[in-house]
C-alpha cells in the first residue's frame, strides 16, 4: 500500500501523494519541507548572497524605468553598490572600517525621487519601504515617534530583524521638518528641529528599540531591537526655494576679475545642479544631520520632451499600461503623437511634474474606459481633439468647484 515515506500517512489520508524512484511523499510534508528551507536559508543566508550589481548595471536597470536623471542615477548606483559592497566585507579583518553612505535627492516634486529609490529596491530584492518626514514629532507629542519608521520596514521583512537591519528606508518631504530659521532654535521645534535631532541616531547607526505594531510607545509594550548601522536610509525633498539660497550663495562667490564670465556661465533655469551642504543648512537643516547624509545628488526639472518619453518609453510606461488594460477587454488602443503632446502640455503649464501626467491621463481615459468595454469596439484611437475637450470639461467643472 503507497504511503508517504516522510509521516507514514496512506494515499487515503493525504489530498495528493507523489511518486518518487524509491518513495512517496505527500502535500503536507512538501509544504513543511518548504517552510524549513524557507526558514533555513533567511537564517543562515549571507550577505554574499545579495544580488549586487556593478554601478553601471545598477544604472542600466534604472534606465529601464526612469527618464533621464544620469547625475542622480549614477550617485545613486555608486552609492548603493559602496554600501552593500561594505556589508560583504564586514566580516573581514582590516583596519579600515568603511562607513555608512546614507543619500539625500534634492528636486521638484514630480521627477522621479521616488521612483528612483523604489527601482533600485526592486532591483536588489531587499526589504523598502517609504515614510514621510511631515508625520514624524518629537517623542511624547502627538504625532508619530522617529522609531515607527523602523516599524514600516520590520513589517515589509515579515519582522524578520536580520533581513530588515539591510533594507531600504526613503524618507520623503525632508524639507518639511527643516528648523523655522538659519539659527538653532530656543524653544522646542516638535515637528522640525526635534525630529532632526531624533533622527541622527538612526541615520549613523543605533540599536533601535522599535513597536513591533507601530503607534506610541508604553512600558509595557514588548519592543523589537533593531540595529540601524547597515539601514540605508535615502532621503528626499523638493526643498522649495532653495534656489534662491544657491542664487545668493553663487553671487556673493562672483567678485572680482572675472566676475562677469564665471555668471554668464551658471545656468539660471537649473539652479539645483550647483547645490551644496552649507544650501542645505541655510535652508534649515542642521550640520549633524547633513554630516549624516554625505552623499548629495539633483534632479533635473523635467522638460517636454523628458516627460513625453515618460509616457511611452519606460517598461510600466502610462501608454503601455491603458494599451495593456483596453487589450484585456479586446480593444486595440493608439494615441496619436499631437495628444501626447497636449498631455504633456497641460502637465508643464500647471507645473505637475512625471507625477501629474497619471492624473491627466486618468481625466481623459475614464469616460473611454467607463464607456467602451461593453460596446463592441476592436479599436479606439486617442487624438488631440479628444484629449483638448477632456481637459476642457475637466477643467471648468474645477473651476466651478473652486
Amino acid at each position: 500500500m503507497d504511503k508517504c515515506s516522510f509521516c507514514g500517512r496512506s494515499r487515503k489520508d493525504v489530498e495528493i501523494l507523489i511518486e518518487g524512484v524509491s518513495g512517496h511523499i505527500c502535500n503536507d510534508c512538501i509544504e513543511q519541507a518548504s517552510n524549513i528551507i524557507k526558514e533555513e536559508t533567511t537564517s543562515v543566508k549571507g550577505l554574499k548572497t545579495l544580488n549586487l550589481k556593478k554601478p553601471s548595471e545598477i544604472k542600466a536597470f534604472l534606465d529601464n524605468y526612469v527618464i533621464g536623471q544620469d547625475d542622480a542615477k549614477k550617485f545613486l548606483s555608486v552609492a548603493v553598490y559602496n554600501h552593500y559592497k561594505r556589508l560583504q566585507q564586514k566580516n573581514t579583518h582590516d583596519d579600515v572600517e568603511i562607513e555608512k553612505s546614507n543619500i539625500i535627492m534634492v528636486g521638484r516634486t514630480g521627477t522621479g525621487k521616488t521612483l528612483l529609490a523604489k527601482t533600485i529596491a526592486k532591483l536588489l530584492d531587499v526589504p523598502f519601504t517609504i515614510v514621510d518626514a511631515t508625520v514624524l514629532t518629537e517623542a511624547g507629542y502627538v504625532g508619530e515617534d522617529i522609531e515607527s519608521l523602523l516599524t514600516r520596514l520590520l513589517q515589509v521583512a515579515d519582522y524578520n530583524v536580520k533581513s530588515a537591519e539591510r533594507g531600504i528606508v526613503f524618507i520623503d518631504e525632508l524639507d518639511k521638518i527643516a528648523r523655522k530659521g538659519d539659527n538653532p532654535s530656543i524653544t522646542r521645534d516638535v515637528s522640525g528641529e526635534g525630529v532632526q535631532q531624533g533622527l541622527l541616531k538612526l541615520l549613523e547607526g543605533a540599536i533601535v528599540n522599535v513597536p513591533p505594531q507601530g503607534g506610541r510607545k508604553h512600558p509595557d509594550q514588548k519592543m523589537i531591537q533593531v540595529d540601524t548601522k547597515d539601514i540605508l536610509f535615502i532621503c528626499g525633498g523638493a526643498f522649495d526655494g532653495i534656489e534662491r539660497k544657491i542664487a545668493n550663495r553663487l553671487n556673493t562667490r562672483a567678485v572680482g576679475y572675472g566676475a562677469l564670465s564665471k555668471t554668464a556661465q551658471i545656468n539660471k533655469e537649473n539652479l539645483l545642479q550647483y547645490i551644496a551642504p552649507q544650501d542645505l543648512k541655510s535652508f534649515g537643516l542642521i550640520p549633524e544631520i547633513i554630516g549624516r547624509l554625505p552623499v548629495l545628488t539633483y534632479l533635473n526639472p523635467l522638460d517636454k520632451d523628458a516627460l513625453k518619453r515618460i509616457l511611452v518609453e519606460p517598461k510600466n510606461a502610462l501608454v503601455k499600461q491603458y494599451t495593456k488594460l483596453f487589450k484585456i477587454d479586446g480593444i486595440k488602443l493608439t494615441f496619436n503623437d499631437d495628444a501626447l503632446d497636449y498631455i504633456v502640455e497641460t502637465a508643464i503649464k500647471f507645473n505637475l511634474g512625471a507625477r501629474g501626467l497619471r492624473s491627466i491621463c486618468e481625466t481623459v481615459m475614464t469616460d473611454a474606459m467607463f464607456e467602451l468595454p461593453e460596446k463592441n469596439v476592436k479599436s479606439f484611437s486617442v487624438d488631440k481633439k479628444y484629449v483638448e475637450e477632456k481637459i476642457s470639461n475637466y477643467s471648468h467643472k474645477m473651476a466651478e468647484i473652486n
